[in-house]
């Protein structure tokens, strides 16, 4: 059997995760959003810092949560659904009855094993969306963010991605749209968001820490999300300058601010695009300060990627560390002063 869906616009992205949700907002209900706003209608923004030791380093960092893209529908008012399953039979069953159906697919998994894809790191958050399969070439086809041209891939290759043999797993997890229906206005969608993302950086939401914990698997060690885990990041930084060979922690680091498909800026980016797109929905929640401490975030961020190239060439520069280290301390006074000027206005809305 044969099936391709081949009315899914797929634009790019810089995010996989708000890349497929708009491409799948937009296909299930034509509501057009632009990136940046659908990660920010998600909540998406974050600062998730944790001891891994089955990673190189042992240590992950991450600047969106774990729930985005369940949070941007939820702000809409969409009936969307996301379901995991640790039989992988199973799993790849109900997804492709989904496209069977006609209706593309939310998948989620590790990028490392998806063929079409150079990116060979472990990653298992990925997002792509399901719209074909082809069982005579034992082939599926797939919509990722970087090439709006359907991917072919390995059946065997997304079997993997989805529950990955080691490492972290997100189970099988796929997403369907229930309704097509947006219930929510633009205007309370971005109210519900802000709230929620006050909270979450904030630290008044555990959600966020409390998913980390179970994809971690108990780990021991550091785990800390919003301005915690920026604070818990700041705080382990000096020290890698006393490791042997601290290349690989700098790397990583620099890795997740840009070129692990955050859009820029450690997600900074886009959150800056939607606080000015809030600016406008919500004048009474986001003034022109807000939208400019969120736009100093994303530039002082982005700012940060050089220094760490810089360590990572001269790891012996003391000079170099403490630069950095400045500059983090930067960055957290700056999210300290934005989320809280945001959570004051949104908390006391009621």
């Amino acid at each position: 059997m044969r099936v391709l869906i081949e009315n899914y616009r797929n634009l790019t992205a810089g995010h996989c995760g708000s890349g497929s949700m708009r491409n799948l907002i937009f296909h299930y209900t034509g509501l057009d959003l632009d990136e940046g706003v659908v990660f920010g209608l998600g909540s998406g923004l974050d600062a998730v810092y944790f001891d891994y030791p089955h990673a190189e380093p042992p240590y992950m960092c991450f600047g969106r949560g774990s729930s985005f893209e369940t949070d941007v529908t939820d702000a809409l008012g969409i009936d969307y659904r996301e379901t995991p399953d640790p039989d992988n039979d199973q799993a790849w069953e109900d997804v492709r009855q989904e496209v069977i159906a006609g209706r593309p697919t939310m998948l989620s998994g590790d990028i490392y094993y998806l063929d079409y894809r150079k990116f060979k790191v472990h990653f298992p958050g990925h997002r792509y969306v399901l719209l074909g399969f082809d069982d005579e070439r034992d082939e599926v086809y797939v919509a990722d963010r970087t090439d709006e041209e359907t991917q072919t891939c390995s059946t065997e290759g997304v079997r993997l991605s989805r529950n990955p043999p080691g490492g972290l797993s997100t189970y099988n997890s796929w997403g369907k749209f229930h309704s097509t229906d947006v219930r929510h206005s633009l205007a309370d969608a971005c109210g519900i968001a802000l709230r929620k993302s006050a909270e979450r950086m904030l630290n008044l939401d555990h959600s966020q820490q409390d998913l980390m914990e179970k994809l971690r698997g108990g780990s021991d060690g550091e785990l800390a999300v919003g301005l915690h885990g920026l604070r818990t990041l700041i705080n382990v930084f000096p020290r890698w300058a006393a490791l042997e060979d601290p290349l690989a922690h700098v790397q990583y680091l620099d890795n997740a601010i840009v070129k692990f498909g955050t859009g820029g800026g450690f997600f900074r980016d886009h959150f800056a695009t939607f606080m000015r797109w809030a600016a406008v929905q919500r004048p009474d929640l986001v003034d022109s300060k807000a939208v400019s401490l969120a736009e100093s975030a994303a530039q002082e961020w982005n700012a940060l990627s050089p220094m760490l190239q810089a360590i990572a060439a001269t790891p012996a520069d003391a000079t170099g560390w403490k630069r950095a280290e400045n500059k983090l301390e930067h960055i957290y006074e700056q999210e300290y002063s934005l989320f809280g000027q945001l959570g004051d206005r949104v908390l006391k809305s009621g």
